[in-house]
C-alpha cells in the first residue's frame, strides 16, 4: 500500500563521472504513480518528501509517522497536494471534498488525517504530492483549477509558449516554505524554462505527465551550466533538481509538468539567469 524511498544529497563534483545508470538512479523517481498504492520520495535535498497517490478500490493515507520520528505524518510540516488525474475526493480531518483534475489543495502543519479516494476505480485519480518542513500553522486552502489565473509566458518561435498556474503561491495561499504550481505548454511549444536557471536558495522537483503518445519523451536537463546533463523522462517520472542545479527540459512534443521548490523563501523569482552564451 505504503512505500517510501531515500534519496541523498550530492555535490556537483560528484555526478561528473556518472555513467547514465548511476544519473538515474539518484535523480529520476521512475514510478510515481502506482494505482492502488502510495509512492513516495524522500530526499535530504532540503528534506522534501514527494510522490503520488494513486487510490483504485479503496481509500489511501500517508502515514510516515515511525519514518519521521513523530505522532503523525503532518504534525512538523505542510502538504500540497494536486490532482492529475479522474475525479477524486480528499478528505481532511473528516472533511471531505472533491477533487478533479487540476484541483489542488494546501494543507497545513499540524493536520492529523489526509485520506484519498477516487470516484471511478477505473480512471482513478493521481494525486501527487509534496510536502516540506514547517514551523507555523496555516490554514487548508482548497485551490480549485477554476480561481487559478495562468501566467502566459515564452512565445512559439522559441517553442516554449507555456501557461504556469501557480497553486501555493503567496498570491493564493500562506505556506511556510512550500511552493507548487502546474505548467502546461501549448501545442508546437517543447521547452521549459529556457534561458534557464539555478536556485541556489532552494531546490526544486518536477513531475512530468500528458504526454500526447506513447513515444513521447522529455529530455530534462541538468547539472551545472558550464557541465550539462540530461536524463530521458517518461510520463509519470519525476527529477529531483538540486539547488546547483539548472532545471530545463525539451520533449518531443508538448506536455505539462507540476513544479514543487522549499528552501530559504517563497519569493517565486529568485533565481539566478543563465545566460545562453555560459551554457556547456
Amino acid at each position: 500500500m505504503q512505500k517510501m524511498v531515500t534519496r541523498y544529497t550530492h555535490s556537483p563534483e560528484d555526478i561528473r563521472h556518472y555513467s547514465t545508470e548511476e544519473l538515474r538512479q539518484e535523480f529520476l523517481v521512475e514510478n510515481v504513480f502506482v494505482p492502488g498504492k502510495i509512492a513516495m520520495t524522500y530526499t535530504h535535498n532540503d528534506r522534501m518528501i514527494f510522490g503520488g497517490v494513486t487510490p483504485t478500490f479503496s481509500a489511501l493515507e500517508i502515514v510516515l509517522d515511525k519514518e519521521l520520528g513523530v505522532d503523525y505524518f503532518l504534525e512538523r510540516r505542510e502538504l500540497g497536494v494536486i490532482n492529475v488525474g479522474g475525479s477524486g475526493f480528499i478528505e481532511i480531518d473528516g472533511k471531505k471534498e472533491p477533487m478533479k483534475k487540476q484541483d489542488g489543495y494546501y494543507i497545513g502543519k499540524e493536520t492529523k488525517q489526509v485520506v484519498f479516494t477516487s470516484a471511478d476505480a477505473a480512471q482513478p485519480a493521481k494525486f501527487y504530492v509534496s510536502s516540506t518542513p514547517a514551523h507555523h500553522k496555516y490554514p487548508n486552502v482548497k485551490i480549485a483549477i477554476a480561481q487559478v489565473n495562468p501566467m502566459e509566458t515564452g512565445e512559439g518561435q522559441t517553442l516554449n509558449e507555456r501557461k504556469i498556474y501557480q497553486y501555493i503561491h503567496p498570491n493564493i495561499c500562506q505556506s511556510c516554505q512550500l511552493q507548487m504550481g502546474y505548467t502546461v505548454l501549448e501545442e508546437g511549444s517543447s521547452w521549459n524554462t529556457m534561458p534557464c536557471h539555478t536556485h541556489e536558495r532552494r531546490m526544486e522537483a518536477y513531475v512530468y505527465f500528458d504526454f500526447n503518445n506513447e513515444d513521447t519523451r522529455v529530455f530534462h536537463m541538468m547539472g551545472k551550466p558550464d557541465e550539462t546533463k540530461h536524463l530521458v523522462v517518461d510520463e509519470g517520472q519525476a527529477v529531483i533538481s538540486p539547488s546547483w542545479s539548472i532545471h530545463s527540459g525539451v520533449g518531443t512534443s508538448n506536455y505539462s509538468f507540476i513544479w514543487a521548490m522549499c528552501g530559504e523563501n517563497i519569493t517565486y523569482t529568485d533565481m539566478d539567469m543563465v545566460p545562453m552564451s555560459e551554457l556547456k
